[in-house]
Formats: C-alpha cells, structure tokens, sequence
C-alpha cells in the first residue's frame, strides 16, 4: 500500500464520518417534531416500545443517539427504566439499516436495473439535489432535506474512496497477516469494541469493516467477532453520557452494555464452538459487503429475541450494578444537558418544567393572598419556600434555553423557546411580589393592626380581580387558551384602575381621620404589588397571544389593545368593570 493509498484512506474515512455526522445531524433535527409526538404517546406496551428505538434508530442512524437520548429522558423523568430497556432492544435492530445502504457499493452486474442501485449511479443526482436545495431555497424545512442528501452523498463518496484505496490490499502479505490474528474470536471481538470505542458508532465501523471486505481480504472467521465487538464498542457512548446522571439513567446506559455483552458472550461461545466441531467451509471464505449488513443484522435480531423474555432480569442486573443507598436521597434533575442533542426533545422538556414552575409561582402569589386575612407561620414559610423554588426553575430554565436555543431549531421549536424565555421572567416576578405580599402581612400581624371595613371591602375586591387575572394567564399558558389569554389585558385595566380607586379613596379616609398613616403605607405597597402582578400576567398573556402569530412585539400589541379599539376588548372591559366595582360591592 503506497502513501498516497493511505492518504486516499484517510481522506475517504474522513469524508464517510463526516458525512454520517451530518445526515446524522440532519436527520435529527428534520425528525425533532414527530420524534416529540411519539415520546408523547410513549406507554408501558413493550412493542410500542421497540418499534420507537427501531424507527427511531433507523431514522437517526444511530443506536449511539438513541441510547444516548434514552438514558437524558430516564434521567429527567420523561420515560422509566423498564420503558428504556425495549427501546434500546429495537435501536440495536434499527442501527443495522446502515449497513444495508452501505452494502449498495458492493452490488455488480451488467444490467442497468441492477447498475442504478449502485451508489454512483445515483449518488451525485442526490448531492446536486441537496446542493440545490440548501443554497437555493428559502424553506428551512426544505434546506433540511437538503442537508440530509448532501450528508448522505458525503457518506456514500467516503465510503467508495476508502474502498478505492484499500481496493489492492489483498495482494499484500502483511494485510493478510494482520487479518489472520483476528480469526482468533477473542482478539476479533477486542478490535471491533475498540475501532467502535474510538468513533463511537458502531454503523462507522460497521462501514469501515465493509470497505476492508471490498478487498476479498477478509473471511467470515474474522468478520463475525469483529460484528459482534462493534456492538459492545459502541455501548461507550451511553456510558459516558450517564456520568454525573441520576441512578435510573446509569442503570439505563449499564442495560445496553449488558444487553450487548451477554448477547456476544453467548453467540461468541456457540460460534467458537461450531468453528472448532463442524469447521464450515465458509468461515474461511471471504465476506462481502451485503454479508456484513446480514450477519449484523442477524447479530441484533437473535441477541433481541434472546432478550425478549428477559427484560426483568436485565433491570435486574442494571439495579444489582447501580444499587439503591439508604442514606442516598432521591434527586431528580429538571433539565438534562443530553436532552440539547435533540433539541425538539429538549424544548418540550422546558415547556413542561416551565409549567410546574407556573404553577408553583400561582400557587405561591395566591398563598400570600390568604395571609393579609388570617396569618400563618405555615403558610409564609410555604410562601417563602416557593419564591426560592420558583427562582431555582428561573435560573436553571433560563440558562437551559439559551443552550437550545443556540441549537438547529425549527422554526416552531424556535418560537416556543423564544416565548418561554420572555415568560419564565415574569412567572419569577410573581412569586417576587408574594413574597412582598408576605412581608405586609406580617408587619399587619406583628403590629396588630386592622384596616378599616371599607378598606378591607376594597382590597378584598382588588384580590379576587387580581386571582382571577392570576388564573386567566396562567390558563392560556399551560394550556395555551388565547380565550382566556384575550380576557387578561382589558382585566388588567381595570386592576389599574383599582389601585388608583383604592388609594385615593385611603386618601379621603386619612383626611377624614378614619386610618392611620402607617395602615395607608401597607395598604399602598399591598395594592401597588398586586397591580404589579397583574402588569406580569399581561405580559404572559400578551406573549401567548403574539407568539400565535410568530411575532414577538408584545409592548406594540398591548399598546393597540389599550387604545380600546378592539370591540372583544371593550366587551371584556366593560364586563370587569361591572364584575369589580367598588361602588356596586
């Protein structure tokens, strides 16, 4: 082998991983939205299951992927262990589609409809294609599709330039030499774990093997440990993703280790055995590139159906290997950093851990609310608790969007980002004003002071509007109501209106000497935050109602809506109005 042979290697190989990054990548973020839909719908069905690590893995290209993404989902609750363990048994099914598309380089024959299924035959129509799509058109959904051909193009050329260089090696003695310490199954099983190990994708290697088999130099002997050290090699990935991860996703990565060196032990040592006793003639022949994608293929599905009875026994040995500690307490992770590899997986996290941050943030703002009543040290402790908690979910939220956001995202995966980080600001903000809130009921209680009945009357007037307009915008977020969304600005004008009501007719009373100047601070700071709340529940709500039309500009939307000549919201206006009139009340 001459060095510009090994240089064209070097160059093919680069050229085959690149391009399986690419598609890889590609394929990922083309597949982000069903991809979400189907976790969706993820139950306890164990085919239901499996088919999703199958397709899931047949379309991403990588049970590498999966299983990494499998092991973020146990990790931030998505999915449990034993819902993990039939996904990773159709991913190791799933990855082996590579091998059969790679096996189209080996396809020969003189006819033309066997010619076109040759790679380059049909390679370069896809890579103009793809070409044309991502240069040319505007349609980022289409620029994906373009990404993905031109990754798969990349892949394929890779593929045939490593062929091409390896093509003469056959007639090389120390080629052959090297080949035949693999036919020891042990040393085969080393060297396809390691090559997978150092690339971390058993598909790449998979494909490295099958230009090496281009040459003829390689028997079935050596080719079938080399498979089955590939599928152990590429349980390296998972295992390093699990580190730092709870215990349920280590045990997860520690399945797929098991699943697939269990499975090559059993299979290794019945191969060793019918290669000592029967010794086929055709372990010494060589093997072709379609044999390969058969053999891994037949890898997989035996190793699967062994399994299949047995999924018990592998949590069981996943729980045995990351054991239970009494004194250790049970953490549970919000956000996972391996949830940003796909980031529609990831953006539906942050919808969801945002949700439980609304509610903790209403249910904090509306504990705050019975304390000017009646209070009580439970309550404000569970009041305090809550802003910390709700400042928590801000901080690790808003760091997590900005990773996803710097991710390829859809344009509908962009928006809801986009929109989340405008609104868990404001969410904060709330359960900042409980607390402030707080503090005024307790000087009350501390000092035993008591407003007037009409004050009273009109504060508990202002605490039902502002509850209800807690209500409306925390419903058309969690459950994206624009109806409710809709009834929070003309609300919110009339909270405004309120506040000024309140403190004027507090005014009055000072004059009259029916209050006290110290009553009227508290009574002032109580409305002034509570109106404060209703401005962040107008923000939330305005955000839902742009972010519908893919249009951020809240403060314009609001300003036109304020203007009062929209005829919903001079409807709704007049109905709160009415609802909270101090005068009728």
């Amino acid at each position: 082998m001459t060095v510009n042979n090994l240089l064209e290697l070097l160059c093919g190989l680069s050229f085959f991983l690149f391009g399986m990054q690419l598609m890889g990548n590609a394929l990922e973020k083309k597949a982000g939205g069903p991809l979400k839909t189907v976790l969706g719908k993820m139950t306890d069905n164990p085919v239901t299951g499996f088919l999703l690590g199958l397709i899931v893995t047949s379309i991403i290209q990588s049970s590498s992927a999966t299983t990494v993404m499998v092991v973020g989902f146990v990790n931030s609750g998505i999915m449990t262990l034993r819902q993990a363990i039939r996904i990773i048994m159709g991913a190791n099914i799933g990855t082996t589609v590579t091998a059969w598309i790679l096996s189209l380089t080996g396809i020969d024959g003189g006819v033309w409809y066997v010619k076109i299924f040759r790679p380059d035959s049909f390679v370069p129509i896809l890579a103009l294609i793809g070409i044309l799509l991502f240069m040319f058109v505007k349609n980022n959904k289409k620029k994906d599709i373009g990404m993905i051909l031109l990754g798969f193009a990349t892949l394929m050329t890779g593929m045939s330039a490593m062929s091409k260089a390896v093509s003469g090696l056959e007639s090389v003695p120390e080629f052959a030499k090297i080949l035949t310490l693999f036919q020891n199954p042990i040393l085969g099983v080393l060297a396809g774990a390691l090559l997978t190990a150092i690339i971390q994708s058993s598909s790449a290697s998979v494909g490295i093997l099958q230009a090496l088999a281009s040459t003829g130099a390689v028997t079935f002997g050596a080719a079938v440990p080399i498979i089955m050290g590939q599928n152990i090699g590429t349980c390296v990935t998972a295992l390093i993703s699990c580190i730092g991860a709870n215990k349920n996703a280590k045990r997860t990565a520690f399945v797929h280790l098991y699943f697939n060196l269990i499975g090559t032990v059993v299979l290794l040592t019945v191969f060793s055995v019918v290669q000592l006793v029967a010794k086929p003639a055709f372990l010494s022949g060589s093997i072709s590139e379609f044999e390969i994608a058969l053999v891994h293929s037949a890898f997989n599905i035996i190793c699967t159906v062994l399994w299949m009875p047995f999924t018990r026994l592998l949590e069981r040995l996943a729980c045995l290997t990351v054991r239970d500690r009494e004194e250790e307490k049970e953490h549970y992770e919000m956000l996972d950093e391996r949830l940003l590899a796909t980031p529609a997986i990831a953006v539906d996290r942050c919808k969801s851990v945002a949700e439980t941050m609304a509610n903790i943030s209403v249910e904090t703002i509306k504990d705050s609310f019975t304390l000017l009543d009646n209070f009580s040290q439970e309550v404000s402790e569970r009041v305090l608790r809550g802003e910390d908690k709700a400042d928590k979910y801000e901080d690790r939220l808003g760091s997590y969007l900005v990773k996803v956001s710097a991710s390829e995202l859809t344009d509908d995966d962009s928006v809801e980002a986009t929109k989340l980080l405008h609104m868990i600001s404001d969410f904060e903000r709330i359960s900042d004003h409980a607390v402030n809130i707080l503090q005024s009921a307790e000087e009350i209680s501390t000092k035993k002071l008591s407003f007037s009945g009409d004050a009273k009357r009109e504060l508990s007037v202002m605490l039902n509007a502002v509850t209800e307009i807690v209500d409306l915008a925390y419903d058309s977020f969690v459950n994206e109501n624009l109806d409710s969304a809709i009834q929070v600005e003309p609300l919110e004008q009339v909270v405004d209106k309120l506040k000024d009501t309140i403190k004027s007719q507090h005014i009055t009373r000072l004059q009259r000497g029916e209050c006290t100047i110290e009553l009227g601070f508290i009574l002032t700071d109580i409305v002034t935050n509570l109106e404060r709340v209703s401005d962040h529940c107008s923000n939330i709500a305005g955000c839902m109602l742009e972010m519908a039309h893919k249009d951020m500009e809240i403060h314009k939307y609001l300003s036109s809506v304020k203007d009062g000549n929209k005829e919903e919201y001079n409807h709704y206006f007049d109905y709160f109005r009415m609802k909270y009139d101090l005068e009728r009340i």
